[in-house]
């Protein structure tokens, strides 16, 4: 990066906007230059942005940004974004402790309007700025940025649809259509966008229209094109996007700059003579300008460190199987015995290790889109029929679905099991994503078991304890490679609500769930040399808990530690408090879990005071 580059002379948007326009394609060229040189060292997420940096780069050239609103759905898309809003220079620290937010966040920048990390939220958001700046009396347009994957989000048709009855004038939608979310999408809306791009009939009406338009003088000339954008809209999906009171445009080449300018100019045009609200359909292709990320852009979303000439990986060190891998091949295995076993995902398949169950049962896979709601009720009807759904879902994006969850399947008492991926601290993806709530709104359900394995495994046994409990069931477990231990070669399920005492003493009792099993053996073993003689519980289920276990040590030992990777308030430590409470167990108690703030990206189990030393001054401080 030694060469000069107009990128950087600009710091601000009002920076680019005093570039003369045959330039902007250049700024747009060197930000994909500059995303491809700074992610290929720090990782993060590659083809999404991409695929966006012409729209985007347009956008803030044409739009009078902050005060004209940008609102990036999701925001893995929104590198281009940050380069052209004060952040290129901190880019190398993308994703760490301290440094910038893979994702939009409004206390990073004026010009994040909206933070989110998960998908479907910009148009109700945006619909939301267009009508507080209406009731304030302020000007300025507001424009979504929403991929097509999104677009299979409800809420986002539930915003189209309040925005065409509203009416709003200052609202401009730009649908990003790359025919991709993380995963190639799916759903009638997805193939609906595409059949009526590549219908026959289309083809066909797009070279007669060449034919006839050739040679014809200027003013027939004109008319005729404005006759073939007519017939256009009418076989295109603007049909549908009219229905719903939006004036359609495109679709469009959303990598040709030039096309993407005058449409963004026009639109604002039409915003002042009040033809609003818009929709900007831009045909765009994930990972564009780097051949690698262009051939397979579901490697190249979310990356680590790479070669940019080759697009190699650099060599990852060996590692046990990540605990997705073996969730996966549990429940292939379990698959493979009973044809009641269905898988379900929304848009993750790879990402939940259900791209290779589908790979084996294809008649018993479901990827419903990003509609996490839908697959929570679609997985309760499946039950209500005698099959066994199980729903394979980030603990951050179930959330999306919590109502369906306790109306739908837990209210009813149905057999679902929910595998929690990603539960727990997630690193670089940061606050969004973290899945520290699930144990919280998942324990307070009624019927459900809820559980969380100490190694990967025992997840694979309670996995099959989760199936073949007849009632829902979740199971969380978190982000990355196991710890190395040997895998059992026979699943054999856990009964429900026993923990397992891991060490025996006398003077501390120790209870720690998932993650935190293994730092609290080892800060007992440490524990030791102070004279402390600690009993350490594997506590395996937030829900039942193993009252009697548990009460009989506490009296015992007089005193108790809990430990987990979750929030305090709600979780596993306040269920152990809840049940000593009731049992007139009257000792002290010292609950480490992670504070209900938010937790920024790159921290750690260690940097939230959930490390081993934590538990020994913890143990010392309890016993003083």
């Amino acid at each position: 990066m030694s060469e000069k580059r107009l990128l950087h002379g600009i710091e601000m948007p009002a920076d680019l906007r005093r570039l003369p326009q045959d330039q902007v394609e250049q700024v747009a060229n060197e930000i994909r230059t500059e995303i491809l040189e700074r992610v290929s060292q720090t990782g993060g997420h590659l083809a999404s942005s991409l695929g966006t940096v012409e729209l985007i780069t347009a956008i803030h050239y044409v739009f009078n940004t902050p005060n004209d609103r940008l609102v990036l759905d999701v925001g893995h898309q929104g590198y281009a974004h940050k380069m052209l809003t004060g952040r290129r220079v901190g880019f190398d620290e993308i994703g760490q402790r301290d440094g910038i937010s893979k994702f939009l966040r409004r206390s990073e920048s004026e010009h994040d309007h909206f933070g989110a990390g998960h998908a479907g939220t910009s148009i109700s958001a945006a619909l939301g700025m267009a009508r507080g700046k209406l009731h304030r009396g302020e000007d300025g347009i507001v424009i979504a940025l929403i991929g097509d994957g999104a677009m299979t989000a409800g809420m986002a048709f539930e915003a189209l649809n309040h925005a065409g009855h509203l009416q709003e004038q200052n609202l401009i939608v730009v649908l990003n259509d790359n025919e991709m979310s993380i995963s190639p999408n799916v759903g009638a809306l997805s193939s609906f966008l595409s059949r009526k791009m590549t219908a026959p009939m289309m083809r066909r009406m797009k070279g007669w229209a060449k034919e006839l338009l050739t040679g014809l003088p200027g003013d027939m000339l004109h008319w005729a094109r404005k006759a073939e954008e007519s017939v256009k809209v009418f076989f295109s999906p603007g049909l549908l996007f009219e229905a719903l009171n939006f004036r359609y445009v495109g679709p469009i080449q959303g990598h040709r700059m030039d096309v993407v300018l005058e449409t963004f100019k026009n639109a604002k045009d039409m915003i002042a003579a009040g033809s609003g609200p818009i929709l900007i359909h831009a045909l765009t292709e994930k990972g564009h300008g780097y051949a690698p990320a262009e051939a397979d852009p579901l490697k190249y979303h979310g990356v680590s460190r790479f070669d940019v000439p080759s697009g190699e990986f650099a060599p990852k060190k060996s590692a046990p199987p990540s605990y997705t891998r073996v969730f996966s091949d549990t429940l292939i295995r379990m698959a493979a015995k009973d044809e009641r076993i269905v898988g379900i995902t929304a848009a993750m398949a790879p990402g939940t290790g259900l791209d290779r169950f589908q790979e084996k049962f294809p008649d018993r896979f479901y990827d419903v889109g990003i509609a996490e709601q839908h697959a929570v009720t679609f997985a309760a009807g499946l039950a209500t029929e005698g099959m066994k759904p199980v729903a394979a879902i980030y603990s951050t994006f179930l959330q999306r679905a919590y109502d369906q969850v306790l109306h739908d399947v837990c209210l009813q008492n149905l057999d679902v099991t929910f595998a929690l991926d990603r539960a727990g601290l997630v690193g670089a993806d940061g606050a969004t994503h973290q899945g520290l709530w699930d144990m919280a709104y998942f324990r307070n359900l009624p019927n459900t078991v809820v559980m969380a394995p100490k190694d990967e495994n025992e997840l694979q046994h309670m996995l099959a304890s989760a199936i073949e409990y007849p009632g829902p069931a979740a199971v969380r477990f978190p982000r990355g490679s196991g710890l190395g231990v040997p895998l059992d070669p026979e699943i054999k399920p856990i009964q429900i609500g026993e923990s397992e005492l891991l060490k025996d003493g006398d003077d501390l009792l120790i209870v720690a769930i998932g993650t935190m099993v293994h730092p609290a053996m080892e800060a007992a073993q440490e524990l030791v040399g102070d004279g402390i003689s600690s009993s350490v519980l594997n506590a395996r289920f937030v829900k039942p808990l193993d009252d009697e276990k548990i009460v009989a040590l506490a009296r015992r030992c007089g005193a108790l530690i809990t430990i987990e990777e979750h929030t305090g308030p709600g979780g596993f430590g306040s269920s152990v408090l809840e049940l000593l409470a009731r049992e007139g167990v009257n000792v002290p108690v010292h609950c480490l879990a992670i504070g209900s703030g938010v937790v920024e990206h790159g921290e750690t189990p260690e940097t939230q005071g959930l490390g081993v030393s934590d538990i020994i001054s913890a143990a010392q401080g309890l016993l003083k």
